[in-house]
């Protein structure tokens, strides 16, 4: 009887077959249908997230799966008016995927618990200054309103229409984290008037909703949310409404003047959202920086971009400006509100340049 000779070749045909018990790669802890890029240690992230979602330029051959009633697939690329030779191309720099987000919201959680419920223990709420405690109930709490709506009414509606699900991802993560810190800020608020008599956390939301001076800041907000387009949404939040408005707030407000005044508590919760804002700005500057040098559509990109500063910028800008009586409530005066809007321009104007683009003719901020 003959003898089968056997080659590379035909054990490759045999070990394809069902039940084989090896088969190319079949000793490999790796995904090998996509190329990984960036750092080693990102090579999970890429292996749990890349092609999880379908996509009929890749793999999928019938189509999308599932549709609208009025026919528009579950995904589509005119959702934004930018465009992409290769959606595929980008990955989230900082490697988030389910496990690495709890590790990271555990730990984060951690400290801000241990933070407050040794002040409480201490007492140490009451001996706030008297004026930081007015601008706590009042602006400081107030602020948690227009972190939540970024993280559920923008943020969570941009990851739903974005084209690919790694960029679905990191846009997912920045929804959670906005909404970690509002919620945050709330039980901070529940822990101030527990400990602190004649405190209410509910002049804050009144705050929110009559003070003129947050009335510009909730209309930039409000508007976000209003647009279609979730590349618009998050490029106007992270690379405009953020260093223009909200980092100022935080970073050149609430962690100059808190110490001052007796309080640490404040800053080990805000600390956390400037960490989260840092991570989500580098993975929006690695999304935009990927369109703005796209060969096929880099052009296009650039000009779209460039409108969308012409609309957000003055937005922000009086945004912030409407903010500026805040810097002079506290008994002591840490920074400037022209320090602080200083430091703000210079920041978008970093970002910007990063990015290679550039203010529309004529705008000074």
């Amino acid at each position: 009887m003959a003898t089968e000779v056997q080659t590379p070749e035909s054990e490759t045909r045999r070990s394809a077959e069902a039940g084989a018990a090896q088969f190319p790669g079949w000793n490999s802890r790796r995904f090998n249908y996509y190329k990984p890029l960036g750092k080693r240690d990102l090579r999970q992230y890429q292996d749990v997230t890349v092609d999880v979602q379908p996509d009929p330029n890749r793999y999928l051959l019938q189509s999308w799966i599932i549709s609208f009633a009025d026919g528009t697939p579950a995904y589509h690329e005119r959702w934004t008016r930018l465009e992409s030779s290769d959606w595929h191309e980008f990955r989230d720099p900082n490697g988030e995927w389910e496990r690495t987000i709890y590790m990271r919201e555990s730990t984060l959680e951690k400290h801000v618990a241990l933070a407050t419920n040794n002040a409480k223990i201490e007492g140490v709420f009451e001996q706030y200054d008297p004026t930081w405690l007015k601008v706590l109930e009042q602006h400081v709490l107030a602020s948690k309103h227009p972190e939540y709506w970024l993280g559920l009414e923008v943020f969570l509606q941009a990851q739903r229409d974005a084209v690919t699900n790694m960029i679905n991802n990191a846009i997912a993560v920045n929804a959670m984290d906005k909404l970690r810190y509002a919620q945050d800020l709330a039980l901070y608020g529940m822990d101030l008037a527990e400990g602190v008599p004649g405190f209410s956390e509910e002049t804050s939301r009144k705050t929110w909703l009559e003070d003129p001076l947050w009335q510009p800041s909730r209309e930039n907000v409000e508007l976000l949310s209003a647009s279609g387009d979730w590349g618009e949404q998050l490029f106007a939040t992270n690379v405009v409404y953020e260093p223009l408005v909200a980092e100022p707030f935080r970073s050149s407000f609430i962690m100059q003047f808190a110490a001052v005044h007796g309080d640490y508590v404040t800053p080990t919760i805000t600390g956390a959202a400037e960490w989260d804002y840092e991570r989500h700005l580098h993975a929006s500057q690695d999304l935009f920086g990927m369109l703005i040098n796209d060969r096929q559509f880099g052009d296009h990109n650039r000009r779209v971009m460039t409108e969308w500063l012409q609309t957000w910028v003055p937005r922000s800008v009086a945004a912030i400006k409407q903010l500026q009586p805040i810097w002079s409530q506290p008994r002591v005066k840490q920074m400037t509100f022209t320090e602080a809007y200083a430091r703000a321009t210079a920041r978008l104007q970093s970002i910007l340049d990063g990015l290679g683009l550039q203010l529309p003719a004529g705008m000074e901020l």
